[in-house]
């Protein structure tokens, strides 16, 4: 699968939990949606997404939100774009991205998005997305591992898996032919004894007939 339609396929992922999350939560907190993992070719382009749920209106003046990286759980958390009230979400410029990362969202859908250009493999690592939304009382935290790939995985071929499906359904058919054919000749052979045994028996019964009709005789 290409990237382009792994990332459209992340994306309606995304969009059908954020669906679900709400119609079992009836809109009780705050959630975050986010990929638990993201797989990106080195020197692509690649979009990680961050979608959250309120049952509050956003309030710029309230509103928080903040990216950060950490190569592992255990590192400091880098700070690389925040939200500020009247200039909305800035990437700050970093040694480690410089100016590759862009906002990608839309923050009247409660998308928060960012896009990461050029990916080199000292970007992979975990990212943060933290959202608070006031009067939740909840900050919202969504973890994304970002996996960096040096080549795309081989595509799966579907003729190989179509000939063997094809090779077990047509083995799967002559067993049960053979079986079929096998059960008729059984039948069949069951039904020539049974002949023979009658007509053994008709021949028995015929010759004792004979001779009973011959000792009957002056």
């Amino acid at each position: 699968m290409s990237y382009p339609a792994q990332e459209r396929r992340s994306g309606v992922q995304l969009v059908s939990a954020l669906l679900l999350m709400l119609s079992l939560s009836g809109c009780s907190s705050m959630d975050v949606i986010v990929a638990n993992s993201i797989n990106a070719l080195n020197g692509t382009t690649v979009k990680i997404s961050c979608v959250f749920t309120s049952c509050y209106k956003m309030d710029v003046t309230k509103f928080a939100m903040n990216w950060t990286y950490q190569e592992t759980r255990n590192d400091t958390q880098e700070l690389f774009m925040t939200y500020y009230k009247k200039r909305g979400m800035v990437p700050l410029r970093s040694e480690r991205f410089g100016e590759r990362v862009t906002f990608a969202g839309n923050l009247d859908k409660n998308d928060l998005s960012i896009t990461l250009l050029n990916v080199q493999l000292e970007d992979e690592g975990i990212y943060n997305c933290y959202v608070r939304n006031p009067p939740d009382r909840i900050q919202g935290h969504g973890i994304i591992q970002l996996n960096v790939v040096t080549e795309l995985p081989p595509p799966r071929d579907s003729t190989i898996a179509v000939a063997i499906g094809a090779s077990v359904g047509g083995a799967l058919a002559l067993l049960i032919l053979s079986m079929v054919v096998v059960k008729c000749l059984r039948r069949h052979r069951k039904q020539e004894l049974i002949s023979e045994e009658k007509m053994e028996e008709e021949g028995k019964l015929e010759a004792e007939g004979v001779a009973e009709e011959g000792t009957k005789q002056p």
